[in-house]
């Protein structure tokens, strides 16, 4: 369910930005960033919340439970419209650009009046930033790519922010008197990483009640079109948002045909073509008398142009159709099948909830086992030491049968610029699972960043190289390595790669998942969460799974325990 607490989280992450341009100390513009993100990952929705109440989160002190109060009783905050109006709309533009910060964004306006994206890539293409202090040709190469990545993204956004709000929609359609049917549909359907818009489709005897409930939604900021069939609006979050109303027995083929994708839909009517059909929105159509065939499932669709049905996630043109013909399309991963998570924190580092608030939030999803990750030490800003691992481990220990899952204990590491990880083998002998991932140097060249990879997974403590590209969606592009070398690597070590869950992320991508299958790399779909609620990501990492055609025999954390304790010890 989408939440006040985003919209919150996502204005308290503006405030520190533009404290940060307006040159502000780094201690508060660390504040207000750890207060959006326990904001953001606090599991009960805060709207209502009083200054006393917003106080009982943590790191939520005083003078921000004050504001977010105030936020939430009038929509808006005092002192960030104050800063808006200090700072040019187009230097704030710019802070959407990955690589480029706040403070060095504001450089550039000063000194070269550059104010906004477009200005930006044409004072680089004119040289004007050579010589300026901090921004090298390295810097201007990084800052053309988060240019592209801006223009690339535009009004999409990611499946985290698109999937509860097109669940809130369906579900309060799906209370209104006389809806029969609703559902969504398109590249949210096909889990695709990022949403344009969502299309809703819907079966009822009462359409206009039901286009009136939908304009009538709390979400709604703009009716872009209205009427009795079709009707767009735009929601709070800016996405356009599809209601379409079908006849009941048109809903298999207007579901499969709003699916797509388009390529998808091409290979789909070429084929009815073929059987002398015409496929549409409206039904399978003999092409001669124009008699409706079938139209009512979406099974019956695909059974009639002589396919099996093809699960949505595969829907892409990028060789279902060939496997469906010959009936070796895979049985796909589903949520169902995972028995656990590898890859999660707590308020030891950087998470915002205690170890037994996260097992009790495991066991609450029925894992039968569970693994605590919390950072390594070379990540310094969350201060581990191997005496508090050593500490959480033995209160593991502890919980461990009190829940019922059983608990692992992990730590993730870091791999450097060499390769190398946080602590000797000695002391990661002692750790159940070992998640090694890239926090840092992002830019190291190809040859480098493979070795970099390529070491880490031949560590014989380390089990699954987490976040694989380290990319965030829409902000880092991912890391330039030779996938290949890497996918042989992990395959040789058995060094599982992961999918991580986390709605920015969803990393490996599904054509990398795709490239690496084949050498019999295994994967390990985690949620990488920070708090309870991240538990639930996990959804959209199996997704991803399924875009890249993983079947439960390819996901170690789907395993019995026994399978995955043998593989995650085997090479040590």
């Amino acid at each position: 369910m989408a939440r006040t607490n985003d919209d919150v989280a996502a204005v308290l992450e503006e405030y520190a930005d533009l404290l940060a341009i307006t040159g502000h100390e780094d201690f508060k513009i660390r504040v207000y960033q750890k207060a959006a993100r326990s904001i953001g990952a606090y599991p009960d929705d805060i709207a209502g919340y009083d200054a006393a109440a917003l106080r009982r989160i943590p790191n939520v002190g005083e003078s921000i439970a004050a504001k977010v109060a105030e936020y939430l009783r009038s929509g808006t905050m005092a002192k960030l419209e104050e800063l808006r109006g200090r700072i040019p709309a187009g230097v704030r533009a710019l802070t959407h650009i990955p690589a480029l910060g706040p403070k060095r964004a504001m450089v550039l306006h000063e000194r070269l009046g550059v104010d906004s994206p477009a200005s930006l890539e044409s004072a680089i293409a004119a040289g004007a930033l050579r010589g300026l202090p901090g921004f090298g040709p390295k810097t201007e190469e990084n800052l053309l790519h988060g240019i592209a990545l801006l223009r690339d993204s535009g009004q999409r956004v990611h499946l985290g922010v698109a999937m509860p709000l097109a669940e809130d929609i369906v579900a309060a359609l799906e209370a209104v008197r006389g809806c029969r049917r609703c559902g969504y549909a398109g590249s949210l359907r096909r889990m695709k990483d990022t949403i344009g818009d969502i299309d809703v489709l819907a079966t009822s005897d009462r359409p206009r009640v039901l286009m009136d409930a939908f304009v009538g939604l709390s979400q709604v900021t703009e009716v872009i079109v209205r009427g009795d069939k079709k009707t767009s609006l735009r929601t709070g979050q800016g996405l356009q948002v599809d209601l379409r109303v079908v006849p009941p027995d048109a809903w298999g083929a207007a579901v499969q045909y709003f699916t797509g994708s388009k390529a998808h839909n091409i290979r789909t009517r070429e084929i009815a073509q073929h059987h002398k059909l015409k496929l549409s929105e409206y039904g399978l159509f003999d092409a001669v008398t124009e008699e409706k065939i079938v139209s009512r499932t979406e099974e019956e669709v695909y059974q009639r142009l002589g396919l099996p049905w093809i699960p949505p996630t595969l829907r892409e043109d990028t060789g279902e159709i060939e496997a469906a013909l010959a009936g070796a399309l895979p049985d796909l991963v589903t949520e169902a099948d995972v028995r656990g998570d590898l890859h999660t924190h707590t308020d030891l580092t950087d998470g915002h909830a205690s170890l037994e608030d996260m097992v009790a939030a495991a066991a609450a999803r029925g894992y039968a086992y569970y693994a605590v990750t919390d950072h390594g030490p070379n990540l310094y800003m969350q201060q581990m030491t191997l005496g508090k691992a050593v500490a959480q481990r033995e209160r593991l220990r502890e919980l461990d049968g009190a829940y019922g899952p059983r608990l692992l204990h992990g730590i993730e590491l870091n791999i450097d610029p060499d390769g190398e990880v946080d602590w000797p083998p000695d002391v990661l002998a002692g750790f159940d699972v070992c998640v090694a991932s890239v926090h840092s140097h992002f830019d190291l060249p190809r040859d480098r960043m493979t070795g970099r990879l390529v070491r880490a997974a031949k560590n014989p403590h380390v089990s699954i190289i987490g976040h694989p590209s380290a990319r965030l969606i829409g902000r880092r592009p991912p890391i330039d390595a030779d996938w290949d070398e890497v996918f042989r690597a992990c395959a040789r070590s058995g060094t599982a790669l992961e999918i991580n869950a986390f709605p920015d992320r969803l990393d490996l991508a599904a054509e990398l998942i795709r490239r690496a299958r084949p050498y019999g790399v295994k994967f390990a779909v985690d949620s990488d969460s920070h708090a309870v609620g991240h538990l639930a990501n996990l959804r959209y990492g199996i997704g991803t799974a399924q875009r890249g055609w993983l079947t439960a025999d390819d996901v170690i954390n789907t395993w019995p325990l026994d399978r995955l304790t043998a593989f995650l010890r085997k090479n040590r």
